[in-house]
């Protein structure tokens, strides 16, 4: 056992808000565990000048049973998704804002984000070239920041603790409640409002990323099946958006409040594969070990971990990559460890699929459910674990799993948590 952990405090995870292209937290779930697609046609957004006609986008979203409609008109849809959820969050944790506000400065804010309110900056910029540069707007340049999604929700919460925006590619919805676990652990807070969003299903970004061939085009037709991964017809990722928030707080005091826990996050860690700026390390050094520190921080053996949700994002290198990173770190076991990818069903949200797939991870100890991976139909050779294929599976006995998050840049993030 790992003596220096002994002191530290235990860290649970007691409330989950989010967004998501399936809806709010309980219909997501549903939808999540009856393998249903959220990848569509794109309704909102621009297509007639980009290939990609496809995407997990969040349709008819209405946050004015949480944010004034005046303030919702200053602010992005990023930090809009940060203020619903985490809202959604808190109440589901069993606290009210008032009672947040109580503990103000032992409070800490962490959302992280890749772009932020990227199309508030955008449309500020058009405004002022169109008016022929006399109508500069200074609003749209902080509303589109990163910072803002968490200056939101800590504003709203009148959280003075600790203020973190994360901005890791796809790890930083893990990292950021990792970075909640390690400040409650540091006696910096007691308390934290963490987790990540992102916003960014625009017409410039789906031909950015259609130019560097992550992006699928092969499915325009037929979206619902555009999402394959590990699945040997896969032929890139989905862009979606959306993402969630926790309500991280040590065990003492979800213990005295008598809240409904979730999970104890045992272990978490991250890692650069200091490789490419966009291609991951062929090897799976980085992942490797991001999911070894994950296990050596959370003081199990790699044999405890009983579910993974791979980072799984349907490109053909990051699959392969992932699976022979899980084949180094669990062996013989890895053909006996369930898999499964939630972008499957729900695309990839950038900043916020790390967050998204941590909740999917804690609902799956609460109902004892793994979702399944839907539209693998052709095994590769070069991915040959249990993917969960297709169907959801019960699995009464489950009680510690493992996220990954692998991210453009080499940014790795992996978290181990378990049910009390």
């Amino acid at each position: 056992m790992n003596s220096s952990r002994n002191n530290l405090k235990r860290v649970v995870i007691t409330g989950i808000g989010l967004v998501s292209p399936l809806g709010y937290k309980d219909e997501f779930w549903d939808a999540i565990i009856n393998g249903k697609s959220g990848v569509r046609k794109l309704q909102n957004t621009e297509t007639d000048n980009i290939d990609v006609k496809i995407g997990a986008e969040v349709l008819d979203f209405d946050s004015s049973s949480y944010i004034n409609p005046k303030q919702a008109r200053r602010m992005g849809r990023a930090s809009q998704f940060a203020l619903v959820s985490a809202y959604q969050a808190i109440e589901d944790a069993g606290y009210t804002v008032s009672e947040i506000e109580e503990i103000g400065e032992r409070v800490a804010t962490i959302i992280g984000t890749t772009l932020g309110s990227y199309e508030v900056g955008e449309a500020g910029i058009h405004t002022w070239r169109k008016s022929n540069y006399k109508l500069a707007n200074p609003l749209s340049l902080i509303n589109a920041l990163p910072n803002m999604p968490s200056h939101y929700v800590s504003r709203a919460m009148k959280a003075l603790g600790p203020f973190i925006t994360p901005s890791v590619a796809c790890a930083t919805g893990i990292q950021a409640v990792g970075e909640a676990r390690d400040l409650i652990q540091l006696g910096k807070c007691d308390v934290a409002i963490a987790g990540a969003i992102d916003a960014v299903m625009f017409d410039y970004i789906l031909a950015g990323f259609s130019a560097t061939r992550a992006l699928t085009k092969d499915f325009n037709e037929s979206p619902e099946s555009a999402s394959r991964p590990f699945d040997k017809n896969r032929s890139g990722f989905v862009l979606g958006e959306g993402g969630a928030v926790f309500i991280v707080e040590s065990l003492e005091s979800a213990l005295a409040r008598d809240a409904r826990i979730y999970a104890e996050i045992l272990g978490y860690a991250s890692s650069s594969d200091a490789y490419h700026v966009a291609a991951p390390d062929p090897s799976g050094m980085g992942a490797r070990r991001a999911m070894q520190w994950a296990i050596d921080d959370a003081d199990v053996n790699p044999s405890d971990i009983q579910y993974i949700n791979a980072h799984g994002s349907s490109t053909q290198a990051n699959d392969k990559i992932e699976t022979l990173a899980v084949k180094h770190i669990f062996g013989e076991d890895s053909y006996n460890i369930p898999i499964s990818s939630t972008k499957s069903m729900i695309g990839h949200a950038m900043a916020g699929c790390g967050a998204l797939e941590l909740s999917v991870c804690l609902m799956t100890l609460q109902d004892k459910v793994i979702h399944p991976t839907i539209n693998y139909e052709s095994p590769d050779p070069d991915c040959d674990l249990d993917y969960v294929p297709n169907e959801a599976r019960h699995v009464p006995d489950i009680n510690t799993v493992m996220s990954n998050s692998f991210g453009l840049g080499g940014q790795n993030a992996s978290i181990v948590v378990k049910s009390l």
